[in-house]
Protein backbone atom coordinates (compact mmCIF):
# COMPACT_ATOMS: atom_id res chain seq x y z
CA UNK A 1 0.00 0.00 0.00
CA UNK A 2 1.25 3.58 -0.25
CA UNK A 3 0.18 7.14 0.13
CA UNK A 4 0.31 9.13 -2.42
CA UNK A 5 0.73 13.12 -2.17
CA UNK A 6 0.03 15.87 -5.59
CA UNK A 7 -1.04 17.97 -3.26
CA UNK A 8 -1.20 19.74 0.45
CA UNK A 9 -4.65 20.49 0.38
CA UNK A 10 -5.99 17.14 2.14
CA UNK A 11 -2.62 16.60 4.24
CA UNK A 12 -1.94 15.99 7.42
CA UNK A 13 -5.94 16.44 8.63
CA UNK A 14 -8.32 13.84 10.08
CA UNK A 15 -10.02 12.20 7.83
CA UNK A 16 -13.73 10.90 7.32
CA UNK A 17 -14.10 7.50 8.59
CA UNK A 18 -16.64 6.89 6.13
CA UNK A 19 -14.66 8.08 3.04
CA UNK A 20 -13.28 5.45 0.37
CA UNK A 21 -10.34 6.60 -1.31
CA UNK A 22 -7.92 4.09 -1.11
CA UNK A 23 -5.33 6.46 -1.46
CA UNK A 24 -4.15 6.81 2.35
CA UNK A 25 -1.94 5.25 4.61
CA UNK A 26 0.42 2.27 4.17
CA UNK A 27 2.09 -0.75 4.55
CA UNK A 28 4.58 0.84 7.40
CA UNK A 29 1.61 0.39 9.86
CA UNK A 30 2.78 -3.14 9.76
CA UNK A 31 1.62 -3.89 13.59
CA UNK A 32 -2.16 -2.72 12.28
CA UNK A 33 -2.42 -4.87 9.26
CA UNK A 34 -0.57 -7.79 11.19
CA UNK A 35 -3.19 -7.82 13.54
CA UNK A 36 -5.87 -7.57 11.08
CA UNK A 37 -4.49 -10.74 8.99
CA UNK A 38 -4.42 -12.75 11.80
CA UNK A 39 -8.05 -12.17 12.78
CA UNK A 40 -8.62 -13.39 9.20
CA UNK A 41 -6.19 -16.42 9.76
CA UNK A 42 -7.87 -17.36 13.00
CA UNK A 43 -11.58 -17.15 11.06
CA UNK A 44 -10.63 -18.90 8.08
CA UNK A 45 -9.19 -21.37 11.00
CA UNK A 46 -12.31 -21.99 12.72
CA UNK A 47 -14.34 -22.65 9.03
CA UNK A 48 -13.57 -26.21 8.66
CA UNK A 49 -14.90 -26.10 4.88
CA UNK A 50 -14.19 -22.22 3.90
CA UNK A 51 -16.73 -21.09 1.42
CA UNK A 52 -14.89 -19.21 -1.93
CA UNK A 53 -14.68 -15.43 -1.52
CA UNK A 54 -16.67 -13.92 -3.88
CA UNK A 55 -14.73 -10.47 -5.56
CA UNK A 56 -18.04 -8.39 -3.35
CA UNK A 57 -16.77 -9.98 -0.13
CA UNK A 58 -13.02 -8.95 -1.01
CA UNK A 59 -14.06 -5.79 -1.53
CA UNK A 60 -16.02 -5.52 1.32
CA UNK A 61 -12.90 -7.13 3.91
CA UNK A 62 -10.60 -4.57 2.14
CA UNK A 63 -13.21 -1.68 2.67
CA UNK A 64 -13.60 -2.58 6.49
CA UNK A 65 -10.12 -3.05 7.03
CA UNK A 66 -9.04 0.82 5.16
CA UNK A 67 -11.92 2.05 7.37
CA UNK A 68 -10.43 0.22 10.23
CA UNK A 69 -7.12 2.29 9.36
CA UNK A 70 -8.60 5.41 9.17
CA UNK A 71 -10.12 4.67 12.55
CA UNK A 72 -7.20 4.09 14.54
CA UNK A 73 -5.04 7.19 12.11
CA UNK A 74 -7.80 9.65 13.51
CA UNK A 75 -7.60 8.46 16.80
CA UNK A 76 -4.05 7.79 17.61
CA UNK A 77 -0.71 8.52 17.08
CA UNK A 78 0.89 5.86 14.40
CA UNK A 79 4.75 6.04 15.53
CA UNK A 80 6.81 5.96 11.74
CA UNK A 81 10.19 7.12 10.99
CA UNK A 82 11.49 7.62 7.87
CA UNK A 83 14.09 5.35 6.52
CA UNK A 84 14.91 6.72 2.93
CA UNK A 85 14.39 9.54 0.30
CA UNK A 86 14.11 8.32 -3.06
CA UNK A 87 13.91 10.66 -6.03
CA UNK A 88 12.81 10.44 -9.02
CA UNK A 89 12.27 12.08 -12.26
CA UNK A 90 14.91 14.79 -11.97
CA UNK A 91 16.93 14.72 -15.46
CA UNK A 92 18.38 18.14 -15.17
CA UNK A 93 18.18 19.17 -11.43
CA UNK A 94 20.69 17.98 -9.27
CA UNK A 95 19.31 15.61 -6.40
CA UNK A 96 20.74 18.58 -3.64
CA UNK A 97 18.25 20.98 -4.38
CA UNK A 98 15.31 19.02 -3.66
CA UNK A 99 16.88 17.57 -0.80
CA UNK A 100 17.19 21.09 0.63
CA UNK A 101 13.32 21.67 0.42
CA UNK A 102 12.47 18.06 1.89
CA UNK A 103 14.76 16.56 3.54
CA UNK A 104 14.84 17.78 7.37
CA UNK A 105 11.19 18.48 6.75
CA UNK A 106 10.77 14.99 5.97
CA UNK A 107 12.64 13.03 8.45
CA UNK A 108 11.80 15.25 11.48
CA UNK A 109 8.57 13.45 11.38
CA UNK A 110 7.93 10.87 14.12
CA UNK A 111 4.12 9.95 13.41
CA UNK A 112 2.20 9.17 10.11
CA UNK A 113 0.19 12.32 11.01
CA UNK A 114 2.89 14.43 11.04
CA UNK A 115 4.62 13.01 7.91
CA UNK A 116 1.22 13.32 5.85
CA UNK A 117 1.87 16.93 6.52
CA UNK A 118 5.02 17.22 6.09
CA UNK A 119 5.05 16.26 2.83
CA UNK A 120 2.13 18.27 1.70
CA UNK A 121 4.59 21.19 2.83
CA UNK A 122 7.35 19.65 0.63
CA UNK A 123 5.28 19.16 -2.41
CA UNK A 124 4.38 23.31 -1.54
CA UNK A 125 7.81 23.90 -1.66
CA UNK A 126 8.89 22.14 -4.67
CA UNK A 127 5.90 23.64 -6.80
CA UNK A 128 6.95 26.88 -5.62
CA UNK A 129 10.96 26.49 -6.69
CA UNK A 130 8.59 26.87 -10.39
CA UNK A 131 10.86 24.56 -12.14
CA UNK A 132 8.53 21.72 -12.54
CA UNK A 133 5.05 20.93 -14.03
CA UNK A 134 4.39 18.48 -11.13
CA UNK A 135 5.64 17.32 -8.64
CA UNK A 136 3.94 13.36 -6.41
CA UNK A 137 5.08 12.84 -2.90
CA UNK A 138 4.24 8.88 -2.01
CA UNK A 139 4.84 7.31 1.25
CA UNK A 140 5.84 3.53 0.80
CA UNK A 141 6.66 0.44 3.52
CA UNK A 142 10.53 0.63 4.63
CA UNK A 143 12.80 -2.22 4.60
CA UNK A 144 11.08 -5.67 6.43
CA UNK A 145 13.57 -5.75 8.34
CA UNK A 146 12.85 -2.30 10.03
CA UNK A 147 9.62 -2.16 11.13
CA UNK A 148 7.63 1.08 11.51
CA UNK A 149 9.90 2.83 8.81
CA UNK A 150 8.87 4.25 5.46
CA UNK A 151 10.47 5.48 2.42
CA UNK A 152 9.41 8.55 1.09
CA UNK A 153 9.52 8.64 -3.22
CA UNK A 154 9.54 12.40 -4.35
CA UNK A 155 9.06 11.84 -8.16
CA UNK A 156 9.07 15.54 -10.92
CA UNK A 157 8.37 15.89 -13.65
CA UNK A 158 10.34 18.68 -15.25
CA UNK A 159 8.97 21.76 -17.40
CA UNK A 160 9.35 21.25 -21.00
CA UNK A 161 9.63 24.43 -21.53
CA UNK A 162 12.26 26.40 -19.81
CA UNK A 163 11.60 29.59 -21.29
CA UNK A 164 8.55 31.30 -20.31
CA UNK A 165 7.25 35.18 -21.29
CA UNK A 166 4.50 37.48 -20.04
CA UNK A 167 3.17 40.80 -21.54
CA UNK A 168 0.73 42.72 -19.92
CA UNK A 169 -1.06 46.21 -20.08
CA UNK A 170 -1.54 47.85 -16.73
CA UNK A 171 -3.28 50.97 -15.52
CA UNK A 172 -3.36 53.57 -12.94
CA UNK A 173 -6.12 55.73 -13.10
CA UNK A 174 -5.75 57.70 -10.61
CA UNK A 175 -2.00 58.58 -11.55
CA UNK A 176 -3.74 59.47 -15.65
CA UNK A 177 -0.84 56.73 -16.85
CA UNK A 178 -0.41 53.53 -18.42
CA UNK A 179 2.40 51.12 -18.77
CA UNK A 180 3.13 47.94 -21.12
CA UNK A 181 5.12 45.42 -18.92
CA UNK A 182 7.02 42.75 -20.65
CA UNK A 183 9.12 39.55 -19.00
CA UNK A 184 11.35 36.56 -20.25
CA UNK A 185 12.28 33.69 -17.57
CA UNK A 186 14.92 31.05 -18.47
CA UNK A 187 14.32 28.26 -15.60
CA UNK A 188 16.87 25.61 -14.34
CA UNK A 189 19.93 26.58 -16.79
CA UNK A 190 22.57 24.96 -14.59
CA UNK A 191 20.29 22.34 -12.85
CA UNK A 192 20.32 24.37 -9.58
CA UNK A 193 16.98 25.52 -9.94
CA UNK A 194 17.95 28.60 -11.06
CA UNK A 195 15.56 31.38 -12.44
CA UNK A 196 17.12 33.72 -14.80
CA UNK A 197 14.30 36.33 -15.88
CA UNK A 198 14.88 40.17 -17.90
CA UNK A 199 11.58 42.43 -18.23
CA UNK A 200 10.80 45.49 -19.28
CA UNK A 201 8.05 48.20 -18.60
CA UNK A 202 7.29 51.32 -20.39
CA UNK A 203 5.19 53.66 -18.92
CA UNK A 204 2.93 56.58 -20.55
CA UNK A 205 3.52 59.51 -18.13
CA UNK A 206 5.55 58.14 -14.85
CA UNK A 207 7.61 55.16 -15.07
CA UNK A 208 10.16 52.93 -17.06
CA UNK A 209 12.21 50.39 -15.72
CA UNK A 210 14.98 48.09 -17.59
CA UNK A 211 15.89 45.23 -15.13
CA UNK A 212 17.59 41.60 -15.28
CA UNK A 213 18.32 39.38 -12.43
CA UNK A 214 19.07 35.76 -11.33
CA UNK A 215 17.48 33.49 -8.18
CA UNK A 216 19.29 30.60 -6.61
CA UNK A 217 17.20 28.35 -3.97
CA UNK A 218 19.19 27.02 -1.37
CA UNK A 219 20.56 24.00 -1.38
CA UNK A 220 23.56 22.04 0.26
CA UNK A 221 26.31 24.36 -0.64
CA UNK A 222 24.04 27.06 -0.25
CA UNK A 223 22.34 27.20 3.21
CA UNK A 224 20.03 30.44 2.17
CA UNK A 225 18.40 31.25 -1.36
CA UNK A 226 20.13 33.75 -3.08
CA UNK A 227 19.22 36.67 -5.84
CA UNK A 228 20.74 38.98 -7.63
CA UNK A 229 19.20 41.87 -9.67
CA UNK A 230 20.29 44.86 -12.05
CA UNK A 231 17.89 47.54 -12.70
CA UNK A 232 17.71 51.13 -14.35
CA UNK A 233 14.63 52.85 -13.60
CA UNK A 234 12.97 56.38 -14.95
CA UNK A 235 10.62 58.14 -12.63
CA UNK A 236 8.54 60.88 -13.98
CA UNK A 237 6.99 62.88 -11.09
CA UNK A 238 6.68 66.38 -13.00
CA UNK A 239 3.03 66.47 -12.51
CA UNK A 240 3.15 65.73 -8.44
CA UNK A 241 6.45 67.11 -7.27
CA UNK A 242 7.95 68.81 -9.82
CA UNK A 243 11.14 66.54 -10.54
CA UNK A 244 12.43 63.56 -12.35
CA UNK A 245 14.52 60.83 -11.25
CA UNK A 246 16.69 58.15 -12.79
CA UNK A 247 18.18 54.98 -10.83
CA UNK A 248 20.95 52.78 -12.05
CA UNK A 249 21.45 49.91 -9.08
CA UNK A 250 22.03 46.43 -8.23
CA UNK A 251 20.39 44.62 -4.90
CA UNK A 252 21.20 41.55 -3.94
CA UNK A 253 19.09 39.32 -1.73
CA UNK A 254 21.23 38.28 1.13
CA UNK A 255 18.90 36.45 4.06
CA UNK A 256 15.38 34.42 3.08
CA UNK A 257 14.32 32.56 6.24
CA UNK A 258 11.12 31.65 7.08
CA UNK A 259 9.26 35.30 7.87
CA UNK A 260 12.95 36.95 7.49
CA UNK A 261 14.53 38.56 4.52
CA UNK A 262 17.79 40.52 4.35
CA UNK A 263 18.97 42.33 1.25
CA UNK A 264 21.11 45.13 -0.24
CA UNK A 265 21.10 47.87 -2.30
CA UNK A 266 23.13 49.74 -3.86
CA UNK A 267 22.62 52.35 -6.82
CA UNK A 268 23.11 56.04 -8.40
CA UNK A 269 20.14 58.30 -8.39
CA UNK A 270 19.62 61.33 -10.26
CA UNK A 271 16.86 64.08 -9.85
CA UNK A 272 16.29 66.83 -12.03
CA UNK A 273 13.88 69.61 -12.87
CA UNK A 274 13.18 69.75 -16.63
CA UNK A 275 10.70 72.94 -16.40
CA UNK A 276 12.90 74.49 -13.71
CA UNK A 277 9.93 75.59 -11.69
CA UNK A 278 10.21 73.36 -8.86
CA UNK A 279 9.72 74.65 -5.20
CA UNK A 280 12.29 75.57 -3.05
CA UNK A 281 12.46 72.39 -1.11
CA UNK A 282 12.52 70.08 -4.66
CA UNK A 283 15.27 72.47 -5.72
CA UNK A 284 17.42 71.87 -2.48
CA UNK A 285 17.43 68.02 -3.25
CA UNK A 286 18.26 67.98 -7.13
CA UNK A 287 21.57 66.07 -8.27
CA UNK A 288 23.25 63.13 -7.87
CA UNK A 289 23.29 60.40 -4.76
CA UNK A 290 24.55 57.03 -3.93
CA UNK A 291 21.98 55.09 -1.95
CA UNK A 292 23.89 52.32 0.07
CA UNK A 293 21.28 50.52 2.36
CA UNK A 294 20.03 47.38 4.31
CA UNK A 295 16.74 46.11 3.99
CA UNK A 296 15.26 43.70 6.77
CA UNK A 297 11.81 42.23 6.45
CA UNK A 298 9.46 40.47 8.71
CA UNK A 299 6.23 39.27 7.19
CA UNK A 300 3.51 36.84 8.58
CA UNK A 301 0.37 36.49 6.35
CA UNK A 302 -2.28 34.08 8.30
CA UNK A 303 -5.21 35.20 6.03
CA UNK A 304 -7.22 32.46 3.91
CA UNK A 305 -6.86 35.07 1.07
CA UNK A 306 -5.04 38.08 0.08
CA UNK A 307 -7.27 39.31 -2.08
CA UNK A 308 -10.92 38.98 -0.58
CA UNK A 309 -9.87 38.09 3.41
CA UNK A 310 -12.66 36.86 5.06
CA UNK A 311 -10.60 35.02 8.49
CA UNK A 312 -6.96 35.84 9.42
CA UNK A 313 -4.70 38.16 10.12
CA UNK A 314 -0.76 39.88 8.51
CA UNK A 315 1.68 41.85 9.96
CA UNK A 316 4.57 43.18 7.90
CA UNK A 317 7.86 45.09 9.73
CA UNK A 318 10.44 46.79 6.98
CA UNK A 319 13.36 48.67 8.37
CA UNK A 320 15.67 50.38 5.63
CA UNK A 321 18.71 51.73 6.82
CA UNK A 322 21.11 54.07 4.39
CA UNK A 323 24.51 55.60 4.18
CA UNK A 324 26.48 52.24 4.78
CA UNK A 325 29.24 53.54 2.35
CA UNK A 326 31.50 56.44 4.04
CA UNK A 327 30.99 59.00 0.96
CA UNK A 328 30.08 62.35 0.55
CA UNK A 329 27.07 62.24 -1.12
CA UNK A 330 25.62 59.14 0.27
CA UNK A 331 22.40 59.28 1.88
CA UNK A 332 22.08 58.75 5.24
CA UNK A 333 18.48 58.04 6.43
CA UNK A 334 16.84 55.31 8.86
CA UNK A 335 12.99 54.25 7.44
CA UNK A 336 10.75 52.30 9.46
CA UNK A 337 7.58 50.88 8.08
CA UNK A 338 4.62 48.73 9.95
CA UNK A 339 1.53 47.10 8.39
CA UNK A 340 -1.23 45.24 10.36
CA UNK A 341 -4.57 43.56 8.75
CA UNK A 342 -7.20 41.67 10.34
CA UNK A 343 -9.86 39.77 8.89
CA UNK A 344 -13.11 39.05 10.78
CA UNK A 345 -16.30 36.51 9.52
CA UNK A 346 -19.63 37.70 9.97
CA UNK A 347 -21.38 34.44 8.69
CA UNK A 348 -23.38 35.47 6.13
CA UNK A 349 -23.26 35.89 2.39
CA UNK A 350 -19.41 35.65 2.86
CA UNK A 351 -19.58 39.11 4.59
CA UNK A 352 -16.26 39.65 6.41
CA UNK A 353 -14.78 43.15 8.34
CA UNK A 354 -11.20 43.74 7.29
CA UNK A 355 -9.21 46.31 9.85
CA UNK A 356 -5.96 47.49 9.04
CA UNK A 357 -3.52 50.46 9.88
CA UNK A 358 -0.48 51.38 8.44
CA UNK A 359 2.21 53.48 9.86
CA UNK A 360 5.67 54.81 8.58
CA UNK A 361 8.22 57.38 10.03
CA UNK A 362 11.74 58.35 8.17
CA UNK A 363 14.41 59.97 9.77
CA UNK A 364 18.55 61.17 8.57
CA UNK A 365 21.52 60.47 10.60
CA UNK A 366 24.91 61.62 10.56
CA UNK A 367 26.59 64.85 11.33
CA UNK A 368 24.04 67.87 11.65
CA UNK A 369 21.06 65.01 11.28
CA UNK A 370 18.44 67.56 13.50
CA UNK A 371 18.82 70.63 10.46
CA UNK A 372 18.95 68.12 7.59
CA UNK A 373 15.74 67.41 5.68
CA UNK A 374 14.69 63.97 4.93
CA UNK A 375 15.84 62.33 1.14
CA UNK A 376 12.88 63.14 -1.30
CA UNK A 377 12.47 60.02 -2.88
CA UNK A 378 12.35 58.19 -0.02
CA UNK A 379 9.38 59.83 2.25
CA UNK A 380 6.28 58.96 2.14
CA UNK A 381 3.70 59.84 -0.08
CA UNK A 382 -0.34 59.61 0.08
CA UNK A 383 -2.99 58.98 -1.99
CA UNK A 384 -4.00 56.94 -4.88
CA UNK A 385 -7.08 54.24 -5.70
CA UNK A 386 -4.83 50.97 -4.70
CA UNK A 387 -6.60 48.54 -2.57
CA UNK A 388 -5.58 48.93 0.79
CA UNK A 389 -7.25 45.61 1.68
CA UNK A 390 -4.86 43.66 -0.63
CA UNK A 391 -1.50 45.82 -0.32
CA UNK A 392 1.15 45.08 2.47
CA UNK A 393 3.30 47.93 1.36
CA UNK A 394 3.32 50.49 4.27
CA UNK A 395 1.26 53.68 4.59
CA UNK A 396 0.09 54.34 1.00
CA UNK A 397 -3.87 54.07 -0.35
CA UNK A 398 -6.53 56.63 0.95
CA UNK A 399 -9.30 56.55 -1.42
CA UNK A 400 -10.39 59.20 -3.24
CA UNK A 401 -7.06 61.34 -3.43
CA UNK A 402 -5.20 61.55 -6.11
CA UNK A 403 -1.82 59.19 -6.33
CA UNK A 404 0.69 62.35 -4.06
CA UNK A 405 -2.96 64.46 -3.39
CA UNK A 406 -2.61 65.25 0.02
CA UNK A 407 -0.23 66.16 3.01
CA UNK A 408 2.70 68.94 2.87
CA UNK A 409 2.95 71.11 -0.47
CA UNK A 410 4.42 74.10 -1.40
CA UNK A 411 3.78 76.79 -4.60
CA UNK A 412 6.24 75.88 -7.33
CA UNK A 413 8.76 78.78 -8.46
CA UNK A 414 7.17 81.95 -10.15
CA UNK A 415 7.68 82.51 -13.74
CA UNK A 416 9.67 85.04 -14.59
CA UNK A 417 9.39 86.88 -18.17
CA UNK A 418 6.89 85.70 -20.99
CA UNK A 419 7.02 81.68 -21.09
CA UNK A 420 4.64 79.33 -22.45
CA UNK A 421 1.15 78.39 -21.57
CA UNK A 422 2.15 75.36 -20.29
CA UNK A 423 4.88 76.66 -17.99
CA UNK A 424 2.48 79.31 -17.01
CA UNK A 425 0.20 76.74 -16.27
CA UNK A 426 2.98 74.99 -13.97
CA UNK A 427 3.66 77.97 -12.03
CA UNK A 428 0.27 78.34 -10.50
CA UNK A 429 0.44 74.61 -9.09
CA UNK A 430 2.03 73.44 -5.60
CA UNK A 431 4.36 70.55 -5.31
CA UNK A 432 3.39 67.72 -2.87
CA UNK A 433 6.99 67.13 -1.12
CA UNK A 434 6.15 64.19 1.17
CA UNK A 435 6.23 63.42 4.42
CA UNK A 436 8.18 61.99 7.49
CA UNK A 437 5.58 60.58 9.36
CA UNK A 438 2.63 58.88 7.84
CA UNK A 439 -0.29 56.95 9.41
CA UNK A 440 -3.59 55.15 7.26
CA UNK A 441 -6.66 53.01 8.56
CA UNK A 442 -9.20 51.53 7.03
CA UNK A 443 -12.19 49.73 8.25
CA UNK A 444 -13.81 47.61 4.84
CA UNK A 445 -16.94 45.44 4.68
CA UNK A 446 -17.14 42.84 2.13
CA UNK A 447 -20.16 40.66 1.06
CA UNK A 448 -21.61 38.54 -1.85
CA UNK A 449 -23.95 40.17 -4.02
CA UNK A 450 -27.27 38.25 -4.28
CA UNK A 451 -27.06 36.98 -7.78
CA UNK A 452 -25.69 33.78 -8.00
CA UNK A 453 -23.83 34.97 -11.39
CA UNK A 454 -22.25 37.12 -9.63
CA UNK A 455 -21.52 34.69 -6.78
CA UNK A 456 -20.05 32.12 -9.40
CA UNK A 457 -17.51 34.40 -10.90
CA UNK A 458 -16.56 36.17 -7.43
CA UNK A 459 -17.88 39.30 -8.27
CA UNK A 460 -18.95 40.87 -4.85
CA UNK A 461 -19.66 44.22 -3.26
CA UNK A 462 -18.03 46.22 -0.26
CA UNK A 463 -18.37 49.31 1.74
CA UNK A 464 -15.25 51.55 3.27
CA UNK A 465 -13.95 53.83 5.35
CA UNK A 466 -10.05 55.43 5.36
CA UNK A 467 -8.35 57.81 7.06
CA UNK A 468 -4.77 59.29 6.90
CA UNK A 469 -2.21 61.64 8.05
CA UNK A 470 1.03 63.07 6.54
CA UNK A 471 3.84 65.28 8.53
CA UNK A 472 6.76 66.88 8.74
CA UNK A 473 9.60 65.47 11.18
CA UNK A 474 12.80 66.72 10.28
CA UNK A 475 14.46 70.34 10.03
CA UNK A 476 13.60 70.75 13.55
CA UNK A 477 9.67 70.65 12.68
CA UNK A 478 9.49 67.72 15.41
CA UNK A 479 10.04 70.29 18.27
CA UNK A 480 6.46 71.54 17.43
CA UNK A 481 4.82 68.53 16.98
CA UNK A 482 1.77 67.60 18.99
CA UNK A 483 -0.96 65.04 19.36
CA UNK A 484 -3.39 67.83 18.85
CA UNK A 485 -1.62 68.51 15.48
CA UNK A 486 -1.78 64.73 14.32
CA UNK A 487 -5.48 64.50 14.88
CA UNK A 488 -6.23 67.87 13.10
CA UNK A 489 -3.89 66.59 10.07
CA UNK A 490 -6.42 63.50 9.40
CA UNK A 491 -8.61 63.08 6.37
CA UNK A 492 -11.06 60.71 5.60
CA UNK A 493 -13.01 59.42 2.92
CA UNK A 494 -15.85 56.46 2.68
CA UNK A 495 -18.01 54.86 -0.09
CA UNK A 496 -18.95 51.75 -1.31
CA UNK A 497 -18.24 49.74 -4.45
CA UNK A 498 -18.23 46.88 -6.59
CA UNK A 499 -14.82 44.70 -7.04
CA UNK A 500 -14.39 42.48 -10.02
CA UNK A 501 -11.84 39.97 -9.97
CA UNK A 502 -10.64 38.43 -13.61
CA UNK A 503 -7.78 36.61 -14.60
CA UNK A 504 -5.59 39.20 -15.22
CA UNK A 505 -7.10 41.95 -12.86
CA UNK A 506 -8.67 42.85 -10.40
CA UNK A 507 -10.62 46.18 -11.10
CA UNK A 508 -12.67 47.76 -8.39
CA UNK A 509 -15.47 50.60 -9.22
CA UNK A 510 -16.12 52.40 -6.01
CA UNK A 511 -18.08 56.02 -5.58
CA UNK A 512 -16.05 57.71 -2.99
CA UNK A 513 -16.81 60.64 -0.59
CA UNK A 514 -14.37 63.26 0.73
CA UNK A 515 -15.20 63.54 4.32
CA UNK A 516 -12.48 65.74 5.18
CA UNK A 517 -9.71 67.57 3.34
CA UNK A 518 -7.42 70.31 3.42
CA UNK A 519 -6.81 73.46 1.60
CA UNK A 520 -3.98 71.51 -1.06
CA UNK A 521 -5.51 68.73 -1.20
CA UNK A 522 -6.08 66.34 -4.33
CA UNK A 523 -9.49 65.06 -3.55
CA UNK A 524 -12.57 64.64 -4.88
CA UNK A 525 -15.94 62.43 -4.42
CA UNK A 526 -17.28 60.81 -7.20
CA UNK A 527 -16.94 57.32 -9.37
CA UNK A 528 -13.48 55.92 -9.70
CA UNK A 529 -11.90 53.13 -11.25
CA UNK A 530 -9.17 50.95 -10.17
CA UNK A 531 -6.82 48.34 -11.75
CA UNK A 532 -4.76 46.38 -10.04
CA UNK A 533 -2.81 42.95 -11.10
CA UNK A 534 -3.28 39.99 -9.75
Amino acid sequence: MAVSSESDAHLGQPEDPNHSDPTTAHDDLDDFESEIEEDDDESEEDDEEPEPITPEAQMRTERVNMESLFKRLSTERVPVRVHDILIKGNTKTKDSVIEAEVEALLKNATTVQQLLQAAGVANARLQHLDIFDSVNITLDAGPPELPGTANVVVEVSEAKNPLTGDVGIFSKPEARSWSLEGSLKLKNLFGYGDLWDGSVAYGWGQASEVSAGVAFPKFKALATPLTARISLLSQDWLKFSSYKEKALGISLGLLSIGNHDLSYHLSWRTLTDPSQMASHSVRRQLGHGLLSALKYTFKVDQRNSPLRPTRGYAFLSTTHIGGLVPENRSLHFIRQEFDLRYAVPLGFYRAALNFGISSGVIFPWGRGFLNTPSYLPERFFLGGNSSPVCTLRGPMSILGFKARGLGPAEPRRQERGNGNNESSDASTGMDFIGGDLAVTAFVDLSFDLPLRVFREAGIHGHAFACTGSLTKLTENVYREFSLQKLRDSFRCSAGFGIIVPTKLFRMEVNYCYILKQHEHDQGKSGVQFSFSSL
